[in-house]
């Protein structure tokens, strides 16, 4: 074993800064999401937004990656990408994806799972990139996201083109940009407890659109 294998072995870290029980979670999933989402700006942890989205492609094979959340309500999850990335590919092969946050100031994590429901609608997304800083908007135009380039110098390129090309000019959405619509179905809350005893409880939408709620093993 490495020095460093033998190093992560030895790493422990308790638990001991929260509780999730019954008695006061609240009984829609959504509601304590965001409850949870507000104590987590409350208390400054960095990165509130990022998750992780995990896709699965045609063939089964797991991809997985850091986006930011930028609206959610009643059930529903936004966020902003390239419609020609790796991921728009997986989610037009397969639209069931799940989205895991992890704040470790807190000892929290949240999982949801769902299905991209549809493409944020265009005032949506024209909204969203309108709001977006000048050069996150040439970035958006520049990068051709996902695909092979020979060097840095390829995409410093693109940035000089688009920069000129929209010199002193309002810069509009591209149509391979836009949101995604993720509709959950289930969430798993998690709350780090001692000796690696953790809360954990699940919400599954049944069939009947009412969430089942139950508590599992940690």
């Amino acid at each position: 074993m490495s020095h460093v294998n033998q190093h992560i072995s030895q790493l422990r870290e308790d638990f001991m800064k929260g509780e999730l029980s019954e008695k006061t979670l609240y009984k829609s999933p959504d509601l304590q999401f965001e409850q949870w989402m507000n104590d987590a700006i409350s208390a400054k942890v960095t990165e509130v937004p990022a998750c992780n989205l995990a896709t699965v492609d045609s063939q089964n094979k797991p991809s997985s990656r850091i986006v930011y959340l930028r609206e959610f309500g009643d059930n529903n999850f936004f966020f902003y990408t390239n419609y020609e990335s790796r991921k728009a590919k997986d989610i037009s092969e397969n639209p069931h994806v799940c989205l895991t946050f992890f704040w470790p100031e807190l000892e929290r994590q949240i999982r949801i799972e769902g299905i991209v429901f549809a493409k944020a609608d265009k005032e949506k997304s024209d909204a969203y990139f309108n709001a977006r800083p000048r050069d996150s908007k040439i970035g958006a135009w520049s990068s051709p996201q996902s695909r092979v380039l020979q060097n840095r110098e390829v995409l410093d390129t693109f940035i000089d083109i688009n920069s000129n090309t929209f010199h002193n000019k309002e810069i509009p959405r591209p149509d391979f940009w836009g949101g995604y619509h993720i509709k959950a179905n289930y969430y798993e809350f998690w709350q780090g407890r001692k000796n690696r005893l953790h809360d954990r409880i699940c919400f599954t939408l049944g069939d009947n659109q009412t969430w089942k709620i139950e508590r599992l093993a940690p």
